[in-house]
């Protein structure tokens, strides 16, 4: 059986200012959602996540901040994508950089301290 692509649910304090940053400065676009409903549905690409503030997260144990790892097709794309998040003023937590695991990764937060570690495994570039 094959799983369909799954979307995390991150924890943030507004969903309005967190659709704000998500929009603005990685790029993605509000498909639904409002603080007041307490939800969001964000995507990019194939790409999707769910916003999700205080009030609609009461009982449950989700709390910021998360760590969400997104896969991406080359050393290239993850690159470009640093680029073009960096001139957008994303809070750059660390650069593109070939780690000892053999992953080309960066990583990103958002206002609420969630981080987006974005990587390519080169493994396969390895011979």
């Amino acid at each position: 059986m094959n799983f369909p692509p799954s979307v995390p649910e991150i924890p943030v304090q507004s969903i309005d200012a967190a659709v704000a940053y998500y929009t603005s400065c990685l790029g993605f676009t509000l498909d639904w959602g409002s603080e007041a409903g307490g939800i969001a549905g964000i995507s990019k690409g194939d790409c999707r996540l769910f916003l999700t503030n205080p009030n609609f997260r009461a009982g449950q144990t989700n709390v910021a901040p998360v760590v969400v790892w997104i896969n991406v097709e080359s050393r290239v794309a993850a690159d470009s994508l640093f680029d073009l998040w960096h001139e957008a003023e994303a809070i750059v937590v660390a650069a593109p950089e070939d780690m000892p695991w053999n992953l080309r990764e960066f990583t990103v937060a958002d206002p609420d301290g969630n981080r987006f570690r974005v990587f390519y495994d080169f493994t396969s570039d390895l011979g």
